[in-house]
């Protein structure tokens, strides 16, 4: 019997199989790893029968969206609302008739964008679901694992999927790592969602840049350096990551920038002990 089997790891979904693949390719990659009991899989249906999508407004026009209990790497889902539609921001796996009614009845979804493969996870089931393309830049095709007809490859430095809201092309995470800027968020100051391109850390005042969290490999400074050039002309002053309590709720550009510097000074042998300053 075929079946679209679901890394438990990472939460991707493969192509329909009698066996399910020998490996994952996200897992298996530096970036990510393979759990210590091995790879393992499950099935849509099976997650639908154990596990649940919880939502929260983050602020009005966004919603986060998670699965509980947490499945795979336990990132969220963001939905932007605007007046021209709604952009999903990344995927979680579990996709489910509640969370497709909930969703329609806040006005379905226009475009899906995804930030990096570790969060492809079922873009084709949601795809389906809402009718809605999914927006992935070209530098990371490889690897995708279902294509069929949903996603829509870009190329460049920036995509618009809706009036106001953009996707700006970072790289250094992944090669194609992208991030999404709505001018409309926090009351029209600009909010940026930023997955893991851009990782808010615990304290909530500062972000860094890596090519492997689990892992912890650095990006080289020089590589920093430009992804703090690249989001410095957009107006923002929130930035919302891929996990719940990890967002910068004020004076985001400033802290992006400070955190940058901060980066780069201590990769360069040339840090101090001073903190980046919390502001007011």
């Amino acid at each position: 019997m075929n079946v679209e089997y679901i890394c438990t790891a990472c939460g991707l979904q493969f192509p329909a199989s009698d066996e399910p693949p020998d490996r994952c390719p996200i897992c298996s990659d530096y970036r990510q790893f393979v759990p210590r009991a091995g790879q393992q899989w499950t099935t849509l249906g099976k997650l639908r029968r154990n596990h649940r999508n919880a939502f929260q407004q983050l602020e009005p026009g966004l919603i986060g969206i998670s699965t509980t209990p947490e499945f795979a790497i336990g990132q969220r889902a963001l939905l932007v609302r605007t007046a021209a539609g709604n952009v999903l921001w990344d995927c979680i796996s579990l996709v489910d008739d509640a969370t497709v009614e909930i969703i329609s009845a806040l006005g379905g979804v226009r475009a899906i964008a995804i930030s990096h493969p570790h969060y492809y996870t079922t873009l084709v089931e949601w795809s389906r679901a809402f009718g809605a393309p999914v927006f992935i830049h070209e530098g990371d095709r490889r690897w995708v694992a279902r294509r069929e007809d949903a996603v829509t490859f870009w190329n460049g430095e920036t995509r618009d999927l809706l009036p106001g809201v953009r996707l700006v092309h970072c790289g250094g995470h992944f090669d194609g790592s992208a991030i999404l800027h709505w001018e409309a968020g926090a009351e029209g100051r600009g909010v940026l969602l930023t997955g893991d391109t851009i990782q808010v850390v615990p304290d909530n005042r500062c972000v860094t840049f890596m090519r492997s969290y689990p892992n912890m490999i650095p990006l080289p400074p020089a590589e920093v350096t430009r992804i703090a050039r690249i989001v410095a002309p957009l107006q923002f002053d929130r930035i919302y990551g891929a996990f719940w309590d990890r967002d910068v709720t004020a004076d985001a550009h400033r802290r992006v920038q400070e955190s940058a510097d901060r980066y780069v000074a201590w990769v360069n042998g040339k840090g101090g002990d001073e903190p980046v300053s919390s502001g007011s």
